[in-house]
């Protein structure tokens, strides 16, 4: 049994009783004579009675209607690819939106780095101008099945042509503006986009910057993009040859929405994959299983209720883009903000979540750090609205945790989302049945048949271990896009143990069902048979005041010694002294081995 650390929150009984999930198993006991009493007796249910848990929480969120004498799960022989789920059902990820419409909540609120005013849009406004962009979009043969693109920043017109395009059947994918033009036309190329939405300009950082030439280099080197929708933000506006001003679409009346029926493994969206072993993965995701396991996690995961204000920083080109529009599924008003989270000051996205009343904040872990190095402190009634905060993009150390729960809000909800692009969803991450403690994940997500793995393929509890999914969940990718006979699919999740899935995670999973990531195991540092999770090395240099950022590596030589470089990023003003080289290689040594010595090196942003 592995040690109980520090318990930083907890739920109160009317926080628990008020829940989505309390709900759920309320209505499990009722309808289905399914009696569970705690979260972890619900978690082993959904994984042993897989089929069954996702019919029933498709039948409790109410989402779509499915015989009960057809398989939810049909052509799984210990083969992830190729799975089938809910096969006849018919769905479309923007009508399930749109259910939510009502007159009294915002659908959108947004603002920027440069305008501290906080915009909305209503439900009906949304509904409006997607509707004029789905008919234009009709109206120049754009139709279901057709690649549909954005290199727009993270405003709400990205968020319409997103839902104008599933509205069509049309396939999304969007890069943000701030990717180069190769690495856009190395993810654009391979889906052949017939229809581009862009802007002239963007603002970062305090700078207005122009995106014009890196469209007309991606007008150029695709010549499938047929139509180009330009949203003007300089002072300029014109139409070139084969471009549609934004603003003149809206100004059309497009009358009512219809929703093309789409099967339910038909690809909603195609996402990225970090492209470090070769050109990025178009890793396609399903209209049903992205629609299912939004749900899921919004509901019972995160507990957010209709009208309630649901903000994660991100741009366009990170799939927690896609994972916030999902909060509209449970008719939540998304926040949206386009520019540096740092800009004018490191305050900047606290301030939005305490000047737009946010219930629900998600934010990057090493944003949290930086935070938390850069001393802020707030006081105890700052953000009276706020539920919960999300982190994700890598591990939060143990003393992020108490520097939000002494800095931040001592009743907040904290919630470590660990998952990835290739279910643009979670693994792991948030129960309000259980309680917070520090340094660890709350639990494994329903439907999730998570272990870990030591190297010989056996469970490990209390241990770090590879981190396998053992059955297919329906957020799993439908295919790569463009690999023929699945060959980079299966290499990319199947090679290392039979028949699970391998994700690249080192994780602990404890004997009190918490989790603790150590970071990539592809990117753990093995010296002389010693496996150690960069997340902690990383816990170690973020507490040192003058480090803003570092990097370590382990490198295999030819006579196989090891030799692991780090490198380290200064904060302005700070120097790399002999002082303060010492002071980290004492604090590596004394943390982990007495071989830890001087090889470090600055790098400059």
């Amino acid at each position: 049994m592995s040690a109980i650390p520090e318990i930083l929150w907890e739920a109160t009984e009317d926080q628990k009783k008020s829940s989505h999930i309390f709900h759920f198993m309320q209505w499990l006991g009722r309808e289905k004579n399914i009696h569970v009493e705690n979260y972890e007796t619900l978690y082993q249910w959904s994984i042993s009675h897989g089929e069954d848990f996702w019919r029933s929480f498709v039948e409790f969120a109410d989402v779509f209607s499915f015989p009960t004498e057809k398989k939810v799960r049909s052509n799984w022989e210990h083969d992830f690819i190729g799975v089938k789920w809910f096969e006849g059902a018919e769905v479309n990820y923007a009508k399930a939106i749109f259910r939510n419409a009502n007159t009294v909540q915002p659908a959108i609120l947004y603002t920027s780095e440069q305008d501290h005013e906080i915009h909305s849009i209503s439900w009906n406004n949304l509904y409006q101008q997607v509707s004029s962009l789905s008919y234009w979009m009709r109206s120049i043969g754009i139709q279901k099945g057709d690649r549909v693109v954005s290199v727009l920043p993270n405003i709400p017109e990205n968020v319409v042509a997103f839902l104008a395009a599933q509205s069509l059947g049309a396939v999304w994918s969007s890069c943000s503006p701030d990717f180069g033009a190769d690495a856009i036309l190395q993810r654009f190329h391979q889906i052949q986009p017939r229809l581009l939405f862009a802007t002239d300009q963007v603002v970062y950082n305090g700078k207005r910057i122009d995106k014009y030439q890196l469209i007309q280099e991606l007008r150029s080197s695709l010549p499938c993009i047929e139509h180009t929708v330009l949203l003007w933000r300089s002072s300029i506006e014109f139409e070139a040859l084969n471009e549609t001003s934004w603003n003149k679409i809206m100004q059309q009346m497009g009358g009512e929405l219809f929703f093309e029926p789409l099967a339910f493994d038909h690809p909603l969206w195609i996402l990225y994959s970090s492209g470090t072993t070769g050109i990025p993965k178009g890793i396609t995701h399903s209209v049903g299983g992205n629609l299912i396991e939004h749900l899921k996690v919004f509901m019972l995961h995160w507990d957010v209720h209709p009208g309630e204000r649901f903000f994660w920083y991100s741009t366009t080109g990170w799939m927690m883009w896609n994972f916030s529009v999902a909060s509209l599924l449970v008719g939540a008003t998304l926040v949206l903000y386009d520019g540096s989270p740092s800009f004018p000051s490191i305050n900047r996205l606290w301030q939005l979540a305490a000047d737009a009343a946010i219930h629900h904040v998600g934010l990057g872990a090493a944003y949290i750090i930086n935070c938390q190095k850069s001393h802020l402190q707030f006081s105890k009634d700052k953000f009276p609205s706020l539920r919960s905060i999300g982190s994700t993009g890598s591990p939060l150390p143990p003393d992020a945790y108490a520097w939000v729960y002494k800095n931040v809000k001592s009743s907040v909800w904290l919630i470590s989302f660990s998952g990835g692009t290739d279910v643009c969803s979670g693994f792991v991450g948030g129960c309000i049945l259980l309680p917070v403690a520090k340094g660890e994940i709350q639990c494994r997500l329903l439907g999730c048949d998570l272990d870990a793995l030591d190297k010989n393929g056996q469970s490990s509890l209390d241990t770090l271990g590879e981190m396998v999914i053992k059955q297919p969940m329906p957020s799993m990718p439908v295919f790569f896009w463009g690999d023929k006979d699945n060959k980079k699919y299966r290499s990319s999740y199947f090679s290392q143990f039979s028949g699970v899935w391998s994700h690249g995670d080192f994780i602990k999973l404890t004997s009190r069902g918490s989790l603790i990531v150590s970071g990539r195991s592809d990117a753990t540092l093995n010296r002389d048979g010693i496996r150690i999770g960069t997340a902690e090395i990383y816990g170690v240099l973020d507490k040192i005041d003058f480090i803003k950022d570092s990097l370590i590596v382990c490198i295999e030589k030819s006579d196989g010694s090891f030799y692991m470089p780090l490198f380290v990023m200064m904060n302005e003003g700070e120097l790399l002294s002999d002082d303060k080289k010492q002071l980290i290689t004492s604090l590596l040594r004394s943390t982990y081995s007495p071989q830890c010595h001087g090889a470090l090196s600055t790098c400059s942003t």
